[in-house]
């Protein structure tokens, strides 16, 4: 086997970042390219006196709003191995997006407010992984505020999310005044000298913890108190386990500042040391490792317009298995037909360059001309190869939806058809109705916001929107299944999803147990996956 392949492989690490809102996803992801040489100066989110805007949040309404509303995708070198990080939203009305893209992360980093604690999206975002059974290492950030004590938040993580917690260091200073940290692994102290407000490299001032003139640096009282606090760790602490943080069980835990940089650096070494390379996926066949020959890999994300010069249209790929090499020929399993991949970009967030080759873990972007769907696996030697399907949330919230000018009927539609593609919405029409209409459905209502500004922006349309009472759906598993037949009830509406399936919105939730009783042999999922075949 190639041995440079193999080293290609080995050097991977691709992961997710998730947290609540506002809790510095963002500013920390910057501030691991700031590290990787791949920006030479951060810029806040928040910064708008200067219109300086994350890299990472590359969309004009992420820039207006100072939010993240879709993923980005970013890959830089450090010490020796390719970083692929995919930034998620932070906000819970785009959490499918989020959900999607933690299917191509191999592990997860969860930034905490150490303020805030453990918040209601950062639950639901935790579960996602727990459920797939990534590693989740924490990051504590804010230390340079005044925030909750370090004991308290370690005891809310293990009782909130259930997974213990290990402490991979420890801070000094936690009422606004954070001076550094107690490293554990190499049992030394890390002081730190601000980078210019986070903007620079922070320089290191490393002590040992017996140094005689620690006492005078850090003062006697916060000397004292950390000596006591990293006794009691060592003693009363956990023992730390690899293979648990490997199985989803541990989370390690690291205190620091994104916003000034402390601590992210002993982080980002430390993580990558913790790591493994890309690992096998399941597929219809069993599991595929990275290291097979033919290239294959599934598309986990669309994005129209992410250069409004050109209205172009990116479908974002993980690769599992082989090399990728550009200009090659693959098979889409859901059609059949070979394809040949002439454009293949990675990125750095809205910058791009056309990449020759890459490796399992890696993620790059292809042209699409509205060949690819969510979730279609591509495959150099085997058409018949299937990953698994990514799952389709279900919508809180519907609107029906029309043009204003009837004369911009085929942007419309063309905006409509894509945005669905992309998943940035669900598009449901009722069933022999026999006119057109359109029913949209988003998991947060800020959705909707998004979809008319780009509606209006990217494809010159406004709508109507008209708000449903409908809050719930379900997908319809039935054999024989026909719309005429079945028994609904008064709050509900049968309608089909964008490939066809049938599913039924409804207003109250108590409806769902009423309608599995009216028509026999019928499940309803509230869920939608299609098995493995």
């Amino acid at each position: 086997m190639d041995k440079n392949f193999i080293k290609e492989i080995n050097k991977r690490r691709t992961f997710a970042i998730i947290s609540h809102p506002d809790a510095g996803k963002t500013t920390l992801t910057e501030k691991f390219l700031l590290y990787g040489g791949a920006i030479r100066l951060a810029g806040s989110v928040k910064s708008r006196k200067t219109q300086k805007h994350a890299v990472s949040d590359w969309m004009e309404i992420e820039k207006q709003r100072g939010i993240s509303v879709t993923s980005s995708v970013m890959q830089f070198n450090y010490d020796g191995a390719c970083i692929n990080i995919l930034d998620t939203p932070g906000h819970q009305d785009f959490s499918e997006d989020t959900y999607r893209t933690l299917t191509a992360a191999d592990s997860a980093v969860m930034v905490i407010d150490c303020a805030k604690g453990v918040e209601p999206q950062t639950k639901k975002l935790f579960r996602v992984c727990k459920d797939r059974n990534i590693p989740i290492f924490t990051f504590i950030n804010k230390l340079d505020r005044a925030g909750k004590d370090p004991f308290e938040l370690m005891e809310e993580i293990e009782k909130v999310l259930g997974i213990q917690s290990y402490p991979m260091n420890w801070p000094i200073g936690t009422d606004g005044d954070f001076k550094g940290v107690y490293n554990r692994q190499k049992k030394r102290i890390e002081l730190y000298q601000d980078g210019d407000h986070g903007q620079n490299i922070a320089k290191i001032v490393s002590k040992d913890l017996d140094d005689e003139g620690l006492a005078d640096i850090l003062g006697a009282d916060y000397y004292q108190r950390l000596k006591d606090e990293v006794e009691l760790l060592d003693m009363a602490g956990d023992d730390f386990d690899h293979d648990k943080v490997q199985n989803g069980e541990l989370t390690p835990l690291f205190f620091g500042s994104a916003m000034t940089n402390f601590g992210v650096e002993p982080f980002l070494e430390s993580f990558l040391k913790l790591t493994y390379k890309p690992e096998a996926r399941n597929s219809n066949q069993g599991l595929i490792p990275p290291e097979d020959p033919n290239f294959s890999g599934f598309i986990f994300k669309i994005q129209a317009n992410m250069n409004p010069a050109h209205r172009d249209r990116l479908a974002f790929i993980r690769i599992c298995s082989g090399k990728f090499e550009k200009g090659m020929s693959v098979y889409n399993s859901r059609t059949g037909k070979k394809i040949r991949l002439a454009q293949p970009q990675q990125f750095l967030a809205q910058d791009r360059e056309i990449v020759d080759t890459a490796y399992p873990g890696d993620i790059i972007g292809l042209h699409d001309p509205g060949l690819f769907k969510i979730s279609d696996t591509l495959s150099e030697a085997d058409p018949s190869l299937k990953y698994e399907k990514i799952p389709v949330f279900p919508p809180e919230h519907f609107s029906k939806i029309i043009p204003k000018n009837s004369m911009k009927r085929k942007q419309f539609l063309k905006g409509i058809q894509q945005l669905a593609e992309e998943g940035a919405i669900q598009v449901f029409k009722r069933p022999n109705i026999g006119i057109e209409e359109y029913i949209v459905g988003v998991v947060g209502v800020l959705q909707f916001q998004v979809l008319e500004y780009r509606l209006k922006n990217e494809y010159s349309v406004d709508i109507i929107m008209e708000s449903m009472p409908h809050r719930y759906i379900r997908w319809i598993e039935m054999e024989g299944y026909d719309p005429d037949r079945f028994n609904a009830t008064m709050d509900s509406m049968l309608v089909e999803d964008h490939e066809g399936n049938p599913a039924i919105i409804l207003q109250n939730e108590w409806s769902i147990g009423k309608i599995e009783d009216r028509n026999t042999g019928v499940v309803l999922k509230d869920i939608y996956k299609k098995d493995l075949d």
